[in-house]
C-alpha cells in the first residue's frame, strides 16, 4: 500500500542535533558541507483521493518505523533508485485547521538527508525549485476499518462502499495498526494530497534594539525580537495605550464644544451633522473649528443676564398689582 502527499521547500540550517542523528546512519562521520537537508510530510488524517486516511495511533507509530528508512523514485524497488535517507521524524497537530471530517490536523514530518555529490546536483536543485516535492510511502496495515460501520472493509461484515454516502456520512477506510514502512518515493501524482517535500526558511536574526527593529521592518523580513526588547515593546505599548485614551478623552470634549458652538452659531444645524464635521479633523484643525465656531456664536447671540435688575427709581408698588 502506498499513499502519497505533496509540498515545497527550501535549503535548512544543519545543526549539531542533525549531524549527530545523520552521522547514526553512515560509515564515516559526515560535516554539514557534506550534506543536503530537508523536510517532507510523510502523511497525515485526512481523507486521501483513494477514500482512505492513518488514524492518529498509525500515525505515531509509524513515526518511529519511518526513521532510516530510504526514499526512492515511483516505488521503483532498485538500489539504483535511493536517494535520500529519513534521519528524524515527529507527529504535528496543527491546531487552526481541521480535517473533513472534524478532527484537528495532524500529519507525520520527516527530515531526509542526502550527500552533496555532483550526481545528486540536479536533484537538490529540483527539490529546492519545487520540481520534485509530491512523494507517497509505502508501508502495510493490519486494520482497514469502514468509517461508517466500524467492522473491517475487508470482511463481510462490512458492505459498505468508499466514496458513497450512507445517511449524510461519507463512507471512508481507516488505516490503523501499522506492521511495516518500506520505503518512500517521489512521485507525480500523489494519492494523499496534504504532503510532501516542505519549506524551511533560515532563523532570522534576533533584533535587541528599537532601531534594529525599525530598520528590519522596513525592510519588510521576519523579525525575531530578544526577551528584553520584548519587555520593553510591552512597556511602550503600555504608555501608548494610555496616551491614545487619554487623546480620544480630549478629542471627545473638544468636539462636544465644537457642536455646542456650532449649534450656535449655525441656525438650523442638527447634532448629527455638526458631529461628522468634526470626523477627520486632527486635533490642531478641531481646535480652530471650535474656535472659529465660538466667535461667530458670540457674534450671532450676544450673551446677557437673565435677570436684570430693577429700576432704582420706583416709589411705588405698582410692578407687583396684576
Amino acid at each position: 500500500m502506498d499513499k502519497s502527499f505533496k509540498s515545497a521547500t527550501a535549503p535548512q540550517e544543519i545543526t549539531a542535533e542533525d549531524l549527530e542523528l545523520i552521522n547514526r546512519f553512515t560509515r564515516k562521520e559526515l560535516k554539514a558541507e557534506d550534506v543536503f537537508t530537508f523536510s517532507v510530510i510523510l502523511c497525515d488524517n485526512e481523507i486521501d483521493r483513494d477514500g482512505e486516511r492513518f488514524d492518529n495511533l498509525a500515525l505515531e507509530k509509524l513515526k518511529d518505523m519511518f526513521v532510516g528508512i530510504t526514499g526512492i523514485f515511483d516505488h521503483s524497488h532498485s538500489g539504483k533508485n535511493q536517494t535520500a535517507r529519513i534521519y528524524k521524524t515527529e507527529v504535528v497537530t496543527d491546531t487552526g485547521k481541521k480535517t473533513s471530517y472534524g478532527d484537528s490536523y495532524r500529519f507525520l514530518k520527516a527530515k531526509a538527508y542526502m550527500p552533496r555529490t555532483e550526481s545528486n546536483q540536479n536533484l537538490i536543485t529540483e527539490i529546492d525549485a519545487g520540481i520534485k516535492k509530491e512523494v507517497s510511502v509505502c508501508c502495510s496495515v493490519k486494520s482497514y476499518i469502514c468509517s461508517v460501520c466500524g467492522n473491517d472493509m475487508r470482511s463481510e461484515k462490512c458492505s459498505h462502499i468508499k466514496g458513497i454516502e450512507y445517511s449524510g456520512k461519507m463512507c471512508h477506510c481507516i488505516l490503523k495498526d501499522p506492521a511495516d514502512a518500506y520505503e518512500w518515493s517521489f512521485v507525480a501524482v500523489p494519492a494523499q494530497v496534504g504532503a510532501g517535500v516542505v519549506k524551511s526558511y533560515p532563523k532570522a536574526k534576533v533584533t535587541k534594539t528599537f532601531s534594529e527593529l525599525e530598520a528590519t521592518i522596513k525592510k519588510g523580513k521576519e523579525v525575531v525580537i530578544s526577551p528584553q526588547l520584548s519587555k520593553e515593546l510591552g512597556e511602550k505599548l503600555s504608555e501608548l495605550q494610555k496616551a491614545a485614551a487619554e487623546g480620544e478623552a480630549y478629542r471627545n470634549e473638544l468636539t462636544k464644544e465644537t457642536v455646542k458652538y456650532a449649534a450656535l452659531a449655525l441656525k438650523g444645524i442638527d447634532i448629527e451633522t455638526a458631529q461628522d464635521m468634526c470626523k477627520g479633523l486632527d486635533i490642531e484643525r478641531l481646535k480652530k473649528l471650535r474656535d472659529s465656531f465660538s466667535e461667530r456664536a458670540g457674534r450671532v447671540i450676544p450673551l446677557s443676564p437673565q435677570l436684570k435688575p430693577a429700576s432704582k427709581n420706583h416709589t411705588d408698588n405698582n410692578q407687583f398689582i396684576f
